[in-house]
């Protein structure tokens, strides 16, 4: 073994102790799992009316069931229901309530997932939502009372939209929860909506949408495992002994010199990151000196760099971008720190059908080098 060779080894062994002692902390990840829940709720709804602030507010609930299909989008089924309230100043004040139950489709969205990646242990969660169902409104003999009586001394239709038996609107919801961890499968959750309809809910006519708006406490139950917690796999250092053109001079009989050559054989290096990561490790910073000394020594040589993303972690977008930043910091390591030309190099990231290069999804989070001539 040469000088060169020895001291390459021993660099390899420190680099890779260095390697092992900063990502100690990152033995173990959390995959991913779909999985449905359940929610019971209760709260107040306060109506938008022509009235100060909590004057209007009556007892809410709901019951809902979803799933969670990845870290960032869900769906839920929900029933919400209980009471609404509406006002009118004539001729004195007059209030009445009426009761509604709105069964809805919600989507959800974790935001918090998206800026700070999948982590189950996480003590807060913060989720958005959107909606569409139907109110289905009953009960409103209160208010036909009050508009009879104030119509009679009035001489019209004080109430011009008021309704009798049960009367079914469009629902639009827009809102936002948060979610506090309090076991495995269990979460105490806080969650905020507004609602739009068609004018007419109260029963009175404005030329414009009626709005509600329900705060809502309640818990969350996930039915099974959101996650599955494994070991990181150790990827064990590779020493490599490069290959270089030897000329050997043969002696024969009739005194005439050859040359014999020996041509290195192409070599592939898989450069691993870590998760959501497309920062170069010290011991993977090995594996590209190894691939610019190969171009260095063989000058008609260039090399393919292929970026891949874990698919089973984010959205397919995020892992296509995530997959094409990898391959160029790589290509971008081999011109600025080793000197190998752009022109040599050949870099992109995953296409959206094309197949990881590995079974196991963590180490997919790589970028495949593969030398040619």
């Amino acid at each position: 073994m040469t000088i060169k060779q020895t001291l390459l080894s021993v660099g390899v062994v420190l680099t890779g102790l260095t390697a092992t002692a900063q990502e100690a902390a990152e033995e173990f990840e959390y995959v991913f799992n779909p999985y449905w829940y359940g929610q019971l709720q209760f709260g107040a709804q306060e109506t938008l009316g022509e009235t100060k602030f909590g004057d209007l507010l009556a007892p809410n609930a709901q019951i809902a069931f979803g799933r969670q299909f990845t870290p960032l989008f869900g769906a839920r089924l929900s029933v919400n229901s209980w009471q609404s309230k509406a006002s009118i100043n004539f001729e004195g004040k007059h209030d009445w309530k009426w009761n509604y139950v709105a069964p809805m489709i919600d989507g959800t969205f974790n935001l918090t997932n998206l800026i700070g990646g999948f982590n189950p242990d996480r003590l807060v969660d913060v989720n958005l939502l959107a909606g569409l169902g139907v109110n289905i409104g009953y009960k409103n003999k209160e208010a036909n009372a009050i508009n009879a009586a104030l119509s009679e001394d009035a001489g019209f239709q004080v109430l011009r939209d008021n309704w009798t038996g049960t009367k079914a609107r469009f629902v639009f919801r827009m809102g936002a929860a948060v979610d506090f961890r309090i076991a495995e499968q269990w979460k105490l959750g806080l969650e905020l909506q507004a609602n739009t309809l068609p004018d007419g809910y109260n029963s009175k006519h404005a030329g414009n949408s009626d709005w509600y708006f329900n705060g809502l406490v309640g818990v969350k139950y996930a039915f099974g495992p959101s996650y599955t917690k494994r070991k990181k796999p150790v990827v064990e250092p590779q020493i490599v002994v490069q290959e270089k053109i030897v000329e050997k001079i043969v002696e024969v009989p009739a005194k005439v010199q050859t040359v014999e050559k020996t041509v290195a054989e192409p070599i592939s290096r898989d450069i691993f990151f870590t998760i959501s990561k497309t920062n170069i490790s010290v011991y993977e910073m090995v594996k590209l000196e190894e691939i610019a000394e190969y171009l260095k020594a063989n000058p008609n040589a260039k090399v393919t760099v292929t970026g891949y993303a874990d698919k089973g972690t984010g959205s397919l977008k995020l892992n296509m971008r995530l997959a094409a930043e990898r391959a160029q910091a790589v290509a971008k390591t081999l011109t600025s720190k080793f000197g190998i030309a752009a022109d040599r190099i050949k870099a992109s990231g995953m296409t959206e059908t094309q197949a990881p290069p590995f079974t196991d999804p963590v180490l997919n989070r790589v970028a495949v080098c593969v030398t040619n001539d």
